[in-house]
Order: structure tokens, then C-alpha cells, then sequence
């Protein structure tokens, strides 16, 4: 079967101890399954794994930027953080990626490098699990006076969420928030997080916001450790735009992935939209979703239900 992939990267997470050694299995595979495709390592990944010389033999070293020109998809071998800081870049130009798990949880990085040589060849030939990963575009802008006009002093893009956090100086966030110019609440907070399907298994999660499905046009708004216990998470639609005033700034900041940060203002405005372009996420064949909601959060962990094999679902004439 014809390869569906034709330029290939292989992108990792730098200084990270025994990268070496699956990353040459990653590329010992592409050279007996895709051996009329050229395959590409990262610099920076190659540097940390002492792989500079011109060649590996297999695969040629090039730099983020060219591969970004180039390639048509790019195979992480990391954690989700790894993931998500190389298809923010990548998103752009419509590159598919592949997440091979080196990190811990690994919602979106959903191969085993002992299962490369079994899952990735089919995925190389187009018999992969294709999903769009809604992305958000986040900017602030600020100015001097009120008369002054507004000046972006930050822009950035979200693949999981947006956060607005209390920074060093341990006082509250105080926010105004509004959605599609509709005043919504004024918060007192630990934080606001704003999170697309893909981010509400993240932080979100964690400060109570429910799980949207990949498929969802939504996204998430989540108060962290709000003054008012009354202040709930609410989805929003995907194409709503978020605008959130500063009031009190000392002290707050606003991550994009916890990979962008700045630091806010009073009188700082924040606002969040649907970025145009999606990430492209590859899962090998027969990916399921809910099965990685229950293996990674430990759904049905049981004592009476533990080494039993899933429930089939239920035939039409049950």
C-alpha cells in the first residue's frame, strides 16, 4: 500500500534523559516501513541525543522552522507538554501529528514505543485516526491612559486552555468577564481558565469543569476556587468570543499552555477567540476515546470489577 506521509520529522523533548534509544527506534521503523519517505530529526532533539553528524544515516537533521516548511507529518515522542508545544507551531501549516508517550498520563500522546512497529506502519499509509483539535487565539492589549488607544502587548495560542492566574504576590484575582460583548460576572478568584475540549482533561478538570468530547464546537469556562460559591463552570460555543477586564493585576498572569506567559495589568484587556486553524491529531487504528478516558482517569477502578474484561456493548436484540 502507497504511503499517504512522504516527509517526516521526528520531534522530541530536548535534554531528556534516554531519548536516544526510542527515538532510533522510531527511526529504524520509518526506515523499514516508509523507505521511500524522508524522514527528518528535530536539531535540537538530535543535539540532545548526540545525533549532530550529517547524517544518522537514516535521517537528515534540520531545524524546527525548515521542517515546518516542509514536512507533511511529524511523529513526538514526549508527553502531552511535548505534544502541544510542537503542534501549536505546526497547526498553521496543516501538518498531521503523531504522539509516541514518554511522559506520564499521555492523553493526547496515545502510542507506545513498544507498539510502534504494530501501530504506526498502518498510520503511515493513511489508515489512521484523523481528529481536528479546536485551537484558541489569546491576545492582551493594554493602554496608558483611558483616552490612549488599546496597544497588544501579547499574543499566543491555546491548544489546552488560557489561564488567568495569581502570580508570586498571594492576593486574588479580580476580573469582569464578558462573552460576545454580554457582561457575564465579576469573579474573585484564584484563577479563570478558559479550555477547549482537548485542555477540559487538564487543569480544568482538576478544578471541577466537565469534560467536553473532542468532537464538541465548545469551550469550557472555569473559575478557580471562586470567593462566590455561586460562580460555576459554563460551556461556552466555540465561536464566542471571551473578553475579560483586569481590575486588580498585581501579582496576575496569563498562561497560554503553561508554555506562554505574561504578566497583567490593572485595566489590562484579555481576549480570547477560536483560533482559524485546528491541530490535526493522527491515533492509530480503532482508537477509541472512551477507552482512554478510563484507562488514563481510572473510570471503573473497581475491587469487584478488577481483571475483568470491558462489557461488549449491547446487540440489537438484547
Amino acid at each position: 500500500m502507497s504511503l499517504a506521509f512522504h516527509k517526516i520529522a521526528v520531534f522530541g523533548r530536548p535534554q531528556t534523559p534516554g531519548l536516544a534509544s526510542p527515538l532510533s527506534q522510531i527511526i529504524a521503523c520509518l526506515a523499514r516501513h516508509a523507505p521511500e519517505a524522508e524522514v527528518f530529526i528535530e536539531a535540537a532533539t538530535a543535539e540532545s541525543c548526540g545525533l549532530l553528524c550529517p547524517q544518522s544515516q537514516r535521517a537528515t537533521v534540520s531545524t524546527f522552522d525548515a521542517l515546518s516548511q516542509t514536512i507533511d507529518l511529524a511523529i513526538v515522542l514526549g508527553g502531552d507538554g511535548t505534544l502541544i508545544g510542537v503542534a501549536r507551531r505546526l497547526a498553521p501549516r496543516g501538518i498531521s501529528v503523531i504522539g509516541i508517550n514518554q511522559g506520564r498520563l499521555g492523553f493526547m500522546t496515545d502510542l507506545e514505543i513498544s507498539q510502534i512497529e504494530k501501530d504506526l506502519p498502518p498510520m503511515l499509509q493513511g489508515q489512521g485516526h484523523l481528529e481536528l483539535r479546536g485551537m484558541l487565539q489569546v491576545a492582551v492589549t493594554r493602554r496608558s491612559s483611558p483616552q490612549s488607544p488599546w496597544v497588544t502587548i501579547f499574543q499566543a495560542p491555546a491548544l489546552n486552555d488560557a489561564v488567568i492566574s495569581r502570580g508570586a504576590v498571594s492576593r486574588m484575582v479580580e476580573v469582569d468577564v464578558f462573552v460576545d460583548g454580554h457582561y457575564l460576572q465579576s469573579l474573585r478568584a484564584d484563577g479563570l481558565i478558559l479550555a477547549t475540549p482537548t485542555g477540559s482533561t487538564a487543569y480544568a478538570l482538576s478544578a471541577n469543569g466537565s469534560i467536553l468530547h473532542p468532537k464538541l464546537q465548545g469551550a469550557i469556562l472555569v473559575p478557580v476556587a471562586p470567593q462566590a460559591l455561586s460562580s460555576r463552570p459554563i460551556v461556552l460555543p466555540w465561536e464566542a468570543e471571551v473578553t475579560v477586564m483586569v481590575n486588580d493585576g498585581a501579582g496576575t498572569e496569563l498562561h497560554c499552555d503553561m508554555q506562554a506567559l505574561t504578566a497583567l495589568q490593572d485595566g489590562d484587556k484579555i481576549q480570547i477567540q477560536a483560533a482559524p486553524y485546528p491541530v490535526r491529531l493522527l491515533h492509530p487504528k480503532g482508537y477509541d476515546y472512551y477507552a482512554m478516558l478510563r484507562h488514563k482517569l481510572h473510570w471503573s477502578a473497581n475491587p469487584v470489577l478488577a481483571g475483568r474484561p470491558d462489557p461488549a456493548p449491547p446487540t440489537e436484540h438484547a
